[in-house]
C-alpha cells in the first residue's frame, strides 16, 4: 500500500516561511537546532517539507523567532492543522499507484491545472466507460474491484472542476494531441460517446480545450504527458508534474518550472482555438457511430 501523504501546500508553506525566519536571523540550521535541542536532520526535513510537521516542533520555532501572536504565527499553526488533515482520496489507497497521492494532493490544491496529454485524453475529461477500458488496457493485472476503485477516484478528481468547498472551480487548459482522438479505446460506441463528452465539457468556463494538430510543427515538450499545477497564494510555487509508466516525476526548481511554463505556451501556439478543437473533434465523432 503507498503512503499517503494528506495535503502538500500546507506543508510548503510552513517550510517557506521557516527557513526565511532562518535566513533573516542569519542563523545556520546546526545553530537554531543546537539551541532547540533537536536534530538538523529534523529541522532540515521540516524546512523541506518533508514529513508531517508536528505542532509541538513549529511552536517552539515560533517562540525561538520570537513571532507569538503575530498574523505568521498564527499562518503556521493552521498550515500545521491542514497538514494533517486526511486528503478525500485515502479511501483509494489500496489501488493507488505509489507516488498517485502526490499528484492528487497538488491536483486537489491548485487553482489552474495546465496538462497535455498523450495519446490517451486528459484524466480529468475522461467518461467512466473510456476510463475502464484505459485500465483494463494499460494495467491488466488489476482486478475489476480495484479498477472500480480507480474510476471512483477519477470522478472525485473531476468533481474539482464542478464544485469545490473552499476554492473556486478548477480551472483546466488541456491540450490533446490530434492522435488521441483517434486512438481507439475500446468499442466505437465509447469514443463516439467519450468525444461527444469533450466537445461538451469544453465549453464550460473554466475548461480550455485545445488540440495540437497533425500539421502542427512538433514542440519541444510534447512528447509526453505531464501537468502544470499553479496555485493562487503567492507563497506556493508551480510545480511540473511529468508521467512516465514508472511514474510521476516532480519538477519545482523555479528556472526549469519557468522554461515548462514556456514550452507549455508553445505547444498552445501550435494548437487548434477552442472553436476550431470543438469542430475537429465533430468531425471525427461519426467515426465512432459503430
Amino acid at each position: 500500500m503507498p503512503s499517503i501523504q494528506g495535503p502538500v501546500m500546507p506543508r510548503k508553506r510552513i517550510a517557506t516561511e521557516l527557513r526565511r525566519l532562518r535566513d533573516e536571523a542569519n542563523l545556520t540550521l546546526e545553530q537554531v537546532a543546537g539551541d532547540l535541542l533537536i536534530s538538523t536532520s529534523k529541522l532540515s526535513r521540516l524546512e523541506n517539507a518533508q514529513g508531517s510537521p508536528q505542532a509541538r516542533d513549529v511552536r517552539d520555532l515560533i517562540n525561538y523567532y520570537q513571532i507569538a501572536d503575530t498574523e505568521l504565527a498564527a499562518k503556521l499553526t493552521r498550515w500545521v492543522r491542514a497538514a494533517h488533515r486526511q486528503g478525500w482520496w485515502n479511501e483509494y489507497s489500496d489501488a493507488m499507484a505509489p507516488d498517485l497521492d502526490t499528484h492528487i494532493a497538488y491536483e486537489t490544491e491548485a487553482a489552474v491545472t495546465r496538462v497535455y496529454a498523450i495519446p490517451a485524453l486528459p484524466v480529468l475529461l475522461q467518461t467512466v466507460d473510456y476510463s475502464r477500458v484505459y485500465y483494463q488496457n494499460t494495467e491488466p493485472w488489476r482486478t475489476p474491484s480495484e479498477i472500480d476503485m480507480l474510476i471512483q477516484l477519477r470522478r472525485g478528481r473531476q468533481a474539482a472542476l464542478d464544485h469545490r468547498d473552499d476554492q473556486h472551480p478548477l480551472r483546466l487548459v488541456a491540450v490533446i494531441h490530434e492522435s488521441g482522438l483517434h486512438q481507439l479505446m475500446g468499442t466505437p460506441e465509447i469514443m463516439h460517446a467519450q468525444l461527444g463528452h469533450l466537445v461538451e465539457r469544453s465549453t464550460a468556463p473554466n475548461i480550455d480545450l485545445h488540440v495540437l494538430p497533425f500539421s502542427a510543427a512538433l514542440p519541444f515538450t510534447s512528447t509526453c504527458t505531464y501537468a502544470y499545477f499553479e496555485f493562487s497564494d503567492a507563497l506556493d510555487r508551480d510545480v511540473v508534474a511529468i508521467e512516465t509508466h514508472a511514474g510521476f516525476r516532480y519538477i519545482e526548481a523555479t528556472k526549469t518550472v519557468a522554461q515548462y511554463r514556456r514550452h507549455y505556451e508553445n505547444v498552445l501556439d501550435h494548437s487548434l482555438s477552442s472553436e476550431d478543437t470543438r469542430g475537429l473533434i465533430r468531425s471525427i465523432q461519426p467515426r465512432y457511430r459503430g
